[in-house]
């Protein structure tokens, strides 16, 4: 099977630009452009492709539990965000989270040829961090994808009978879920396990089309 590259973002000139850079590392690659996390997922059920260039906001996804679910569910497959945010802290999540880089929008495109050279050859490229992990980013990634569901909707506000209702499971199994999750999390309640989730959140700056 040809060499394929999946870009995911929801800005099309961006996607354009970035495809520029790709096509300096992976000359002989078919570049598949997808709007949304959903589009993601569509292109890797062809078969994984060498990588996965994924934004951090799209209109189904916003900040790192994309990044964690789609490590969950591809577990091999090399992941570079690429995303506006300009956070250290960001960089050492995305990195502890299993991306194999993290490439700032702001970048130029030498820069960015330079980190996809390093997915291409099976190294990680990240901006300057302080490279220390977060025991409370390691419980989250603990969570199956079950919980982590739950989780979120837990962060919506829902009740336990709006949740069984939302994922089409019974109350019992939504109250088993949730002294799972707070078990693995170390948390007493509600309250505090949204605290600790908030930790995948990533503010979306407001220039997030920055040129390249």
């Amino acid at each position: 099977m040809a060499q394929r590259i999946i870009i995911a973002d929801d800005h099309p000139l961006f996607r354009t630009a970035l495809g520029h850079a790709v096509g300096k590392v992976w000359p002989e690659a078919a570049i598949v452009e997808a709007s949304s996390a959903g589009e993601a997922r569509a292109a890797l059920g062809e078969g994984e492709p060498e990588a996965l260039l994924l934004d951090l906001h799209m209109e189904d996804s916003n900040g790192l539990s994309v990044l964690m679910d789609m490590r969950q569910d591809f577990p091999a497959l090399p992941i570079a965000i690429v995303s506006a945010s300009e956070e250290a802290r960001v960089f050492a999540a995305a990195s502890q989270l299993g991306a194999a880089a993290f490439i700032p929008k702001s970048s130029g495109l030498d820069e960015m040829r330079s980190a996809l050279a390093a997915v291409r050859d099976g190294d990680r490229w990240f901006p300057d961090c302080d490279g220390s992990e977060d025991d409370d980013l390691a419980k989250i990634a603990s969570l199956t994808p079950a919980q982590r569901r739950i989780l979120g909707a837990i962060r919506q506000g829902l009740l336990n009978k709006q949740i069984a209702y939302e994922l089409d499971i019974s109350e019992a199994t939504v109250k088993a879920h949730i002294t799972a999750i707070f078990r693995k999390l170390g948390v007493n309640n509600r309250t505090q396990a949204v605290l600790l989730a908030a930790k995948l959140d990533v503010d979306q700056p407001v220039a997030d089309s920055a040129s390249v």
